[in-house]
């Protein structure tokens, strides 16, 4: 009689009275369930298509989607229309940055900004990086890293007013200057180009410390130890055996630092001055005023943005054929 009565139960799509202990154990005998993931699993292409369709439908209506829609913008001669205005599509948006050259200083200044502070908070977070992968415990490695992290828990706005703090006629900065008697009065730190480099580098500090930390942290401490063997000292050991395999490290949070800092706008409005306008301050321009400005800003910014990926391009095919001549 039990076994009749299981048979009928399996057979209308009810788990047996056992299995309807637990969600999850009725969920696996439930005969729709077990349907559909026999559709799902079907072959490993399904699986793919189905894992990789929410990334993919992301990355084209939140990424792609509004980049499309800026490059569309940028090419006509008003955005938005009014009413009864019929518009006309132009590249004298492009043009009007290439005839006026005061719109290169501000862009090649963003530029060179960008690197410079990729490079200094390179040199800056690399050491942090080494001893937090290559002298701290792996069980304090986590509690490390979460203290590093805790600062950026906190809005871009936040953190800029902290720097403008610090370095403040009045703040920390001065004051402890003040009190070991260098200085008599105090030093005008704020809107200069120091002010906003130590803002962005700060701001930017994590997207470098966390690839470089990645790779140090799977480099094998044996290979340094066999390099020491062999007579090779620190410095040697760090140019011939570190250096090259966290190249990839390095050049990810390279990558990630340059992109981040060309498109920063709140930092160089609060820290900077007039000396140093960088492009975004520019491209932002425009798009305060009228309409017909908004078409030039999207052009400006299409600019910016083709010109990052592209000096990103060259850097990653400098860094992987630098990696390639290593491994040779």
């Amino acid at each position: 009689m039990s076994n009749d009565t299981t048979t009928r139960t399996k057979s209308a799509g009810v788990a047996p009275e056992k299995s309807d202990r637990t969600f999850w154990g009725w969920l696996s005998v439930w005969t729709p369930y077990t349907a559909l993931m026999k559709l799902v699993t079907a072959s490993p292409r399904r699986q793919f298509v189905i894992l990789a369709a929410f990334p993919i439908l992301w990355v084209l209506t939140q990424h792609l989607g509004p980049m499309l829609q800026m490059l569309r913008v940028s090419l006509t001669d008003a955005y938005p229309v009014a009413p009864g205005v019929e518009q006309h599509f132009t590249l004298d948006n492009y043009a009007r940055f290439f005839g006026e050259r005061i719109f290169w200083q501000p862009f090649f200044r963003t530029l060179i900004f960008a690197g410079t502070l990729t490079f200094c908070t390179l040199i800056l977070t690399f050491p942090v990086a080494y001893f937090l992968a290559r002298h701290v415990s792996r069980r304090n490695q986590l509690l490390m890293l979460l203290l590093l992290l805790i600062p950026f828990w906190v809005g871009e706005i936040v953190r800029t007013y902290a720097i403008m703090i610090l370095l403040g006629n009045t703040g920390a900065v001065n004051l402890v200057l003040k009190w070991f008697g260098l200085i008599d009065r105090p030093i005008p730190f704020m809107y200069t180009s120091f002010s906003m480099g130590i803002g962005i580098v700060y701001l930017t500090a994590l997207y470098m410390l966390l690839p470089l930390y990645s790779a140090l942290e799977k480099l094998p401490k044996s290979y340094g130890e066999a390099a020491a063997d062999l007579g090779a000292g620190a410095w040697t050991r760090f140019r011939r055996v570190t250096l090259p395999l966290t190249l990839e490290g390095i050049s990810s949070g390279c990558t990630l630092v340059f992109l981040i800092s060309t498109g920063f706008y709140a930092t160089p409005v609060l820290l900077g001055g007039p000396s140093t306008t960088v492009f975004s301050e520019t491209i932002a321009g425009f798009f305060h005023v009228a309409g017909d400005e908004w078409p030039t800003g999207a052009a400006f910014a299409t600019i910016m943005f083709v010109t990052a990926m592209l000096l990103t391009g060259i850097f990653q095919k400098l860094m992987y054929a630098l990696r390639k001549g290593d491994t040779k």
